[in-house]
């Protein structure tokens, strides 16, 4: 991992992403991007014309601001030791956020989240989820301030049908750089019952020819995939959840229901997704 992007809209949510993608720079000897997407009323600015003179005052104040802002958004003392770079676009927030992902070669994004209570704020909701569907790289999604974030025991939460065993390794490497222990995770329900047999059948057919070091294999019992989850995390006391999803039809694709929505959306923990 060298590069992190973190969408920053300079709200509380993006401040705690940045904590947390600072704290992961510093163990992975990463750099960070900062990026704001400038979204101006419409007749402010024609993106493709940026730079030219049609573009007018109230343009170069609003992107005067936004600078500005960076800076002070720099300062933060998370930031000390790391290697920081930001821009300032003219794009729609999801869109924007991919296209930089692919630009900067970016290894990891950082998302914070008011979930789809906040519609007010720009990334948020279905911006989020349209980010988590699409990334070609993980997604962290921070919901509320890490005071002191590690990672020793994360959840991995699938179904673990083979079609999804491609990111497996993506998962790994991901649990290695913080040395924590992977708990493999399959929920049954009523409505998605499989004897326990054919749950860790599944699993070790799944995890067949991986070197997983430290690692434990858990099937638990639930009124719905989402409670089985969070509910296991508890029990555990997880420090973050990871989750494969699609691109065709999000993590919903993987899940019961709305399950990876409600998930990425809702859950107090850091979430991760993989795109299968």
């Amino acid at each position: 991992m060298k590069n992190i992007l973190v969408p920053v809209d300079f709200s509380n949510q993006a401040k705690y992403a940045a904590k947390v993608a600072s704290d992961i720079a510093k163990l992975t000897n990463s750099k960070i991007f900062l990026l704001h997407m400038l979204e101006l009323p419409t007749g402010v600015v024609d993106p493709s014309s940026f730079g030219n003179s049609s573009n007018t005052p109230t343009t170069l104040l609003f992107l005067k601001r936004a600078h500005e802002k960076f800076e002070d958004f720099k300062n933060l003392p998370f930031f000390k030791g790391v290697e920081v770079e930001d821009s300032v676009q003219f794009h729609k927030a999801y869109d924007g956020i991919i296209d930089e992902s692919k630009k900067q070669n970016i290894d990891l994004i950082v998302m914070g989240s008011k979930g789809t209570s906040g519609l007010e704020e720009m990334l948020v909701g279905s911006n989020t989820e349209k980010v988590v569907r699409n990334s070609d790289v993980p997604v962290l999604v921070i919901k509320q301030e890490v005071e002191n974030f590690k990672i020793e025991n994360i959840v991995f939460a699938s179904n673990f049908h083979q079609k999804s065993k491609p990111t497996f390794q993506k998962i790994l490497d991901f649990s290695s750089l913080f040395n924590a222990r992977l708990h493999l995770l399959k929920i049954n329900t009523i409505h998605n019952f499989e004897t326990t047999k054919e749950s860790s059948d599944a699993i070790r057919n799944y995890i067949n020819g991986y070197d997983l070091g430290e690692y434990t294999l858990n099937i638990y019992n639930d009124v719905s995939i989402e409670a089985g989850i969070l509910n296991f995390a508890t029990v555990i006391d997880a420090d973050v959840i990871l989750l494969n999803t699609s691109r065709k039809r999000g993590l919903a694709h993987l899940f019961t229901g709305s399950i990876g929505e409600d998930l990425a959306n809702h859950a107090k923990l850091p979430v991760v997704t993989f795109k299968v």
